[in-house]
C-alpha cells in the first residue's frame, strides 16, 4: 500500500512540475517580446489579456470533465491542442495574428490549472495538496533552463525571441504525453441530465447562494486585481527598469514559494482561511509599496523584496482557494467550481487588472509605474479591511 500511495505522489507531483513548467517558458516575456515586433505596441494590452479570456472556457472544460469523460483524457487533449498552436507561434511575425493564436492556447491551456488541482485532491489528501503542489513551483522555476541553457550557448536573447514558443510547446507536449499515466479520474456526474447551465459550464454559480461563499468570491475577485497585474506586468517594469534576464529574475519569487506552501496547512489550521486570505492582502499591499519605491527611486534590492513575498501570497490566495473549494464542493461539482474559481482567478480579474492599469501606464503621468502600484497598494489595503471585516466567524 505504501509503495502505491509513494507511486501515486510521484506521479501526482510530476504532474504538476509540468503543468507550471509549461507557461512561464513563454508568458513571462511575452509582452516585452510582442513590443518588439513591428505594430507590437498596438497589442501589449490585448496580449495581455489572453490569461483572462482563455480561462472563460475553464467551465465549460470543467463540466466536461464531470460529466463526460475522464480528467486526465481531458488534460491530454488541452495539452495537445496548447503544443500545437505554440509551436505555429513560434513561425509568426504578425502581433495581431500572434494574438489570435495565443489566445487559443489559453482556451486549452487554462482550465488544466482546475483540471490538475481537482485530478491532485482526488487521489491525495488534503493536507498533502500542498505538498504536491510545491512541484508545480519547482517547475515554474524550472522553466528558466531554456533561457539559461541559450545563454551558456551564447544566444542571449532568448526571452525576446520567438524561441520563447518552441520551449513552451515541448513543455505542454510532454505534459500530453505524461497524462496517460495519471490515476483515473472518472467523470462524477456522469449520466445526469445536462442543463443549459451545465452546457456552458455554469452550475457551480448555485455556489454563490451560500453567503460565505459569495464573500469568498467577491474577497478573491477584488485580490486579483493587484495580484494578477503582478504576473503580467512584473517582466515589463524589470525590463523597463534595465534588467536583463527576466524569467530567471521573477522566478526568485517561486524559490521562497516552497517553503511558504508547507505552512500554508498550517495557517489555515491556525487562523482559518478568511483571516489567511486578510493576511496574504496585507503582504500584497506591502509588496507593491516595495515595488513604487524602487520605481520612484531606483532602489533594485526594494524589487527583489518585492519578488521574494510572491510565495506566501500564492500560497494563501490561490493554493488556499483551490483548497476551500474542494472542500465546499459537491463532488459532482468539483470540476465545475475549481473552473468558477479559475475564472475569477485568471480571467475576471485579470481583464479588471489589465484594464485599469493599461489605462495609468498609458497615461501622461511622468511616473506611470510608480502611480500604478500606488493604486495597487490601496486596492490591496481596502481589500483586506473587507476580507477582516467578514472574517468574524471563520476559524
Amino acid at each position: 500500500m505504501s509503495d502505491g500511495i509513494n507511486r501515486r505522489t510521484v506521479v501526482l507531483a510530476t504532474m504538476m512540475f509540468l503543468e507550471y513548467m509549461a507557461m512561464p517558458v513563454w508568458f513571462v516575456p511575452m509582452l516585452p517580446y510582442v513590443k518588439s515586433l513591428q505594430g507590437g505596441e498596438n497589442w501589449t494590452l490585448w496580449c495581455g489579456l489572453i490569461m483572462g479570456i482563455g480561462t472563460f472556457a475553464s467551465p465549460l472544460v470543467g463540466m466536461f470533465a464531470d460529466r463526460c469523460l475522464n480528467a486526465e483524457r481531458v488534460l491530454a487533449i488541452c495539452y495537445f491542442s496548447s503544443a500545437a498552436l505554440l509551436a505555429g507561434a513560434f513561425f509568426v511575425t504578425s502581433p495581431a495574428l500572434l494574438f489570435v493564436m495565443l489566445l487559443f492556447v489559453m482556451f486549452f491551456y487554462m482550465p488544466t490549472w482546475a483540471l490538475t488541482a481537482t485530478v491532485a485532491m482526488a487521489h491525495a489528501s488534503k493536507d498533502a495538496f500542498p505538498r504536491i503542489r510545491i512541484f508545480g513551483t519547482l517547475g515554474w522555476i524550472a522553466s528558466c533552463v531554456f533561457s539559461l541553457a541559450a545563454a551558456a550557448a551564447g544566444f542571449k536573447t532568448f526571452d525576446s525571441s520567438p524561441w520563447i514558443f518552441a520551449g513552451g510547446a515541448a513543455v505542454t507536449f510532454a505534459a500530453g504525453l505524461f497524462s496517460f499515466v495519471l490515476p483515473r479520474t472518472a467523470p462524477q456526474a456522469r449520466g445526469t441530465p445536462i442543463s443549459v447551465g451545465d452546457a456552458l459550464g455554469l452550475g457551480a454559480l448555485v455556489l454563490l447562494r451560500d453567503r460565505a461563499f459569495r464573500s469568498f468570491a467577491i474577497i478573491l475577485l477584488l485580490a486579483m486585481i493587484p495580484f494578477q497585474w503582478y504576473n503580467v506586468y512584473c517582466a515589463a517594469y524589470l525590463k523597463d527598469s534595465g534588467y536583463q534576464y527576466l524569467t530567471t529574475t521573477m522566478n526568485i519569487g517561486q524559490v521562497g514559494e516552497i517553503v511558504f506552501m508547507l505552512l500554508v496547512p498550517l495557517i489555515f489550521r491556525w487562523i482559518g482561511y478568511r483571516r489567511s486570505l486578510a493576511v496574504a492582502l496585507v503582504v500584497l499591499a506591502l509588496r507593491n509599496v516595495f515595488f513604487a519605491i524602487s520605481s520612484a527611486y531606483g532602489f533594485a534590492a526594494l524589487d527583489f523584496c518585492g519578488i521574494v513575498v510572491h510565495g506566501l501570497i500564492f500560497g494563501l490566495l490561490v493554493v488556499g482557494a483551490q483548497m476551500y473549494v474542494d472542500e465546499v464542493a459537491p463532488p459532482m461539482l468539483r470540476n465545475q467550481a475549481q473552473g468558477l474559481v479559475n475564472l475569477i482567478l485568471a480571467g475576471v480579474g485579470v481583464f479588471a487588472s489589465n484594464f485599469l492599469f493599461d489605462a495609468i501606464l498609458t497615461s501622461s503621468s511622468p511616473t506611470p509605474w510608480t502611480t500604478a502600484y500606488l493604486v495597487a497598494v490601496a486596492i490591496s489595503l481596502a481589500t483586506a479591511v473587507y476580507g477582516l471585516a467578514t472574517a468574524k466567524s471563520s476559524k
